[in-house]
C-alpha cells in the first residue's frame, strides 16, 4: 500500500502538526506501508528522524508572490522554480516576522480556490507529480487548508483521498472578515470531496462535523503516535534532591497555548507556595516576544528566581531533559486542544499533566490513567489546583505512566490501527 502524506512546513520552527505527520509516516512504515511525506510551503523541521522528501511543493515564496505581486503568476515555472529550493525557502522564511492568520486572509482564499486561483501552476505541478510520477494508492492531506487542490485532483486521481484535521478551526477563526466566512465556506466545500476525515480525538471529530457541516460517517479517529525519547534520557537515574515542586510549561509561547495564563497563575500562586517553582520553555514567536518578556520580568520582581524562563531546547535530548526536570506539566490552553501531544511527551518520562478539562485533554488523561483536569470556566480553578499539587510521583508510578503512554500511543504500536483507519473499509 503506497501512501502519500502532504504536510505544511512550519516556516523554520518546530511545529507540533509537522512533527506528528513525520512520526505518523514512520509508524505507517513500521506497519508495512510504503509511506512518504511531501512538504509544502516550507521544509519540515522536526527533532527526530526526518523522513520528509527533499522537494518542497507549493513553495511558500512563490505562493506568496503569486497572490501579492501583479504578474508574478504569469511567469513560466522554469523562471520561478529556484525559489522553491528548500535552502532558499528556509532562509527567506527566517526573514518573516509573523505568520498571523489575520495577516493572511486574501492568500488563504487564493489557495483554497485551488486551480481557479493565482497558484494554478504550482498546484498543477503537485498534481502532475502525484498522478504521473508517484502514483500512490492513498493521499492524505495533513490539514483542510491544503484542500484547494482536491477538486482538480479528483479529476485525475482514482484512489482514496483523506484529510487529517488537527487545528484547522484555530486558524480559520483567527481570520478577519470578510476572509473568515469565505474561507470557511471554501474549506467545507473542498472537504466534502474527501473520502475519509481523520482526527486524533473523539472531541475534535464531533466538533469538526458541526464546524464544517460534514457527515459523521466520513470521520475516523486515529491515535497520536510518538517515539521514545533518546535512550540516555530514559536511562538517566538523576533525581532532584530539592524538596521543591517544579511545575513546567512546555509548548509554543503564545496566548492560545496558555503561556500567559501560566504566568498569571505564577503571580498568584508562587507567593503562597514557597516550595513551588514554575518553569516555562518553548518556541517564542517574534510577535509575542515583547509582551512575554515584559510580563515575565514584572512577575519576577515579586517572586524572584522561582519563575524560570528556560528558552527553547536545541534538540530532542534537551527537550526531554527539560520535561524530565518537571514534577508536573501544565499547559493551560485557552483554545480547545485537538491533540495534546505535549501531554504524551511528558508521560514518556513519567511526568503527569495538569491541563484544562476541555478539548482532547480528558481523553488523554483517561488513556494515561494519571493527571489532573481543572475547570477552565471556573475562576481560580487553575490556581487552586496548583496550590494543591504534591511532589512528583514515585518511580514505579512514573514507570507505569511511561508504559501506558507507549501502549496507547507508541510508534511501534499505533501503525496498524492507523493503516486500517486510512485504508480499511
Amino acid at each position: 500500500m503506497k501512501i502519500a502524506m502532504i504536510t505544511a512546513g512550519g516556516a523554520g520552527m518546530f511545529c507540533g502538526s509537522c512533527m506528528q505527520d513525520n512520526t505518523l509516516v514512520r509508524s505507517l512504515r513500521l506497519a508495512g506501508a510504503d509511506a512518504l511525506l511531501l512538504p509544502t510551503y516550507t521544509p519540515v523541521r522536526v527533532d527526530e528522524e526526518n523522513v520528509s522528501g527533499s522537494r518542497v511543493f507549493l513553495g511558500g515564496i512563490n505562493v506568496y508572490l503569486d497572490s501579492k505581486l501583479p504578474g508574478w503568476r504569469l511567469l513560466p515555472r522554469s523562471m520561478k522554480r529556484w525559489l522553491d529550493r528548500p535552502g532558499i525557502v528556509k532562509w527567506l522564511s527566517k526573514l518573516s516576522s509573523s505568520t498571523n492568520a489575520g495577516d493572511l486572509g486574501s492568500l488563504t482564499i487564493d489557495l483554497l480556490r485551488g486551480s481557479h486561483g493565482p497558484q494554478k501552476k504550482e498546484i498543477n505541478e503537485l498534481i502532475n507529480y502525484l498522478c504521473d510520477d508517484l502514483r500512490p494508492d492513498v493521499i492524505v492531506f495533513s490539514n483542510a487548508l491544503l484542500s484547494g487542490i482536491v477538486p482538480e485532483l479528483r479529476h485525475r486521481f482514482s484512489g482514496r483521498l483523506c484529510c487529517l484535521l488537527q487545528g484547522d478551526d484555530i486558524f480559520l477563526n483567527a481570520l478577519p472578515e470578510p476572509w473568515k466566512t469565505k474561507a470557511l465556506s471554501l474549506v467545507s466545500q473542498n472537504a466534502s470531496s474527501f473520502d475519509r476525515l481523520l482526527t486524533h480525538s473523539r472531541y475534535y471529530a464531533e466538533f469538526m462535523q458541526t464546524f464544517l457541516t460534514l457527515p459523521p460517517a466520513k470521520f475516523r479517529s486515529i491515535p497520536l503516535t510518538i517515539e521514545l525519547p533518546p535512550q540516555n534520557v530514559l536511562s538517566s537515574t538523576a533525581k532532584k534532591d530539592s524538596p521543591d515542586i517544579t511545575v513546567g510549561y512546555f509548548a509554543r509561547i503564545c496566548h492560545e497555548k496558555g503561556a500567559f495564563r501560566f504566568l498569571d497563575a505564577a503571580e498568584h500562586v508562587l507567593p503562597k507556595r514557597p516550595d513551588l517553582q514554575m518553569v516555562l520553555g518553548g518556541f517564542l514567536p517574534g510577535q509575542d516576544r515583547k509582551e512575554f518578556e515584559a510580563r515575565l520580568q514584572s512577575i519576577r520582581k515579586v517572586v524572584g528566581d522561582r519563575l524560570i524562563w528556560a528558552g527553547s531546547p536545541n534538540d530532542r535530548e534537551d527537550k526531554f531533559r527539560l520535561i524530565q526536570s518537571f514534577d508536573w506539566l501544565c499547559v493551560p490552553t485557552e483554545y480547545r486542544e485537538p491533540k495534546g501531544l505535549y501531554v504524551l511527551e511528558a508521560a514518556l518520562v513519567g511526568v503527569p499533566s495538569l491541563v484544562p478539562a476541555h478539548g482532547a485533554f480528558p481523553e488523554r488523561i483517561a488513556a494515561l490513567g494519571a493527571g489532573i483536569l481543572f475547570d477552565p470556566a471556573t475562576p481560580g480553578s487553575l490556581e487552586s489546583s496548583l496550590l494543591s499539587l504534591e511532589k512528583r510521583q514515585l518511580a514505579e508510578q512514573s514507570r507505569q505512566l511511561n508504559q501506558r503512554c507507549l501502549e496507547n500511543y507508541g510508534m511501534h504500536e499505533t501503525g496498524t490501527g492507523v493503516l486500517e483507519a486510512i485504508c480499511g473499509a
